[in-house]
């Protein structure tokens, strides 16, 4: 597919899509800051699923969320209807000059025709090749460089047709003054002072997680008085045992817990405030790279090239490094093993003594 010619367009009123997990939400960030950057007097509102709505709520640039609870299926066919019915006739009342849609499902696409915007675009994704994929969107963007590219690569590329690059793409996390000061007030009842360091240990998913005897080990070399250590995590049951476990396996007395504590722009605040995040492949180590906290990825069986901290004050520590991994494509994502484990402690140990200037 050629380059789409540039759309010579002065857009009133902008719609982004995606309808994604939080971490892909953040990284859409890069795509409103530059819309903001080349409309600065358009409204840029986005469509989402409710439970992402914290990565985005903060954002300055962003007048208003769309949101799709993924509860409506749970209510029955008419009470569902009812939701959609009214969410089309919310986005068709707001006029859009221009929607994008950055997401893969029908449900995104239909929305994105039905909007009335004039101007619809959308990637060419080669199993949405047929005619009524191409009805919804009047300018369709290639895929076939996307395996190379970063997921904030991607997403910045729907926006050749407005002939903006994709250089220079920067993300970024904003949260309240009230989030900081909720923060500020937990911090100073812990009696944690700067510099510390977050790590946040925990994912959804055990497979990326490292094992808790490593974490806690990493925990003891850092830790120390004058530079304590928070540990950090959702509000989930398996999340809370496994910082329980690691904090019983720590030595030192320097380390703190805030894990489920938190709202996520309440977790950006304090990794703003942070020296150092540690963390693995999840939503807050993309947090920490778009607040520019120096920051350490672990990562195992995951589309590294993809899913990497965007930005330039961070370092990767990959399993694959030190031993073989399976495909990322072949995980089980219910598996309780954790593919994490080749990394050895005094690397990441290393690493972060790197940023501590110790």
């Amino acid at each position: 597919m050629a380059s789409p010619t540039p759309v010579n367009i002065s857009p009133h009123n902008i719609l982004l899509i995606k309808l994604r997990h939080h971490g892909d939400m953040l990284l859409t960030t890069p795509v409103i800051n530059a819309l903001r950057r080349r409309y600065p007097h358009a409204s840029i509102d986005v469509l989402l699923y409710q439970e992402t709505r914290p990565m985005l709520e903060a954002h300055p640039a962003v007048r208003r969320l769309h949101l799709i609870d993924r509860k409506w299926k749970n209510e029955g066919s008419w009470r569902k209807f009812a939701h959609e019915r009214a969410l089309l006739a919310d986005i068709r009342a707001c006029h859009y000059d221009l929607v994008i849609n950055l997401a893969d499902q029908w449900r995104a696409a239909m929305i994105t025709l039905l909007s009335g915007a004039p101007l619809r675009i959308g990637f060419a994704y080669k199993k949405r090749d047929n005619f009524v994929w191409r009805r919804c969107h009047n300018q369709l963007v290639s895929t076939a460089d996307h395996g190379k590219l970063h997921t904030v690569e991607q997403n910045m590329s729907a926006l050749a047709p407005l002939g903006i690059s994709r250089t220079d793409a920067r993300a970024s996390m904003h949260y309240s003054e009230t989030d900081k000061q909720k923060v500020l007030s937990l911090l100073a009842e812990n009696a944690v002072s700067s510099p510390f360091i977050v790590v946040q240990p925990t994912s959804r998913w055990v497979f990326k997680c490292w094992e808790d005897e490593k974490v806690a080990a990493t925990i003891d070399q850092l830790a120390q008085t004058g530079r304590k250590v928070v540990l950090t995590a959702a509000p989930d049951k398996k999340e809370l045992h496994m910082i329980e476990h690691i904090q019983s396996l720590c030595q030192s007395s320097d380390v703190v817990s805030f894990a489920g504590k938190l709202s996520l722009p309440q977790l950006a605040a304090l990794i703003d405030q942070a020296h150092l995040f540690i963390g693995v492949d999840s939503a807050p180590m993309h947090m920490a790279a778009a607040l520019d906290t120096p920051c350490i990825a672990l990562f195992g069986p995951t589309k590294l090239q993809h899913w990497r901290p965007w930005g330039e004050n961070n370092q990767v520590i990959w399993a694959g490094d030190y031993g073989p991994l399976p495909s990322p494509d072949s995980i089980d994502t219910n598996t309780e093993q954790r593919f994490l484990s080749a990394i050895p402690v005094e690397d990441v140990v290393a690493a972060a003594r790197s940023y501590l200037s110790e």
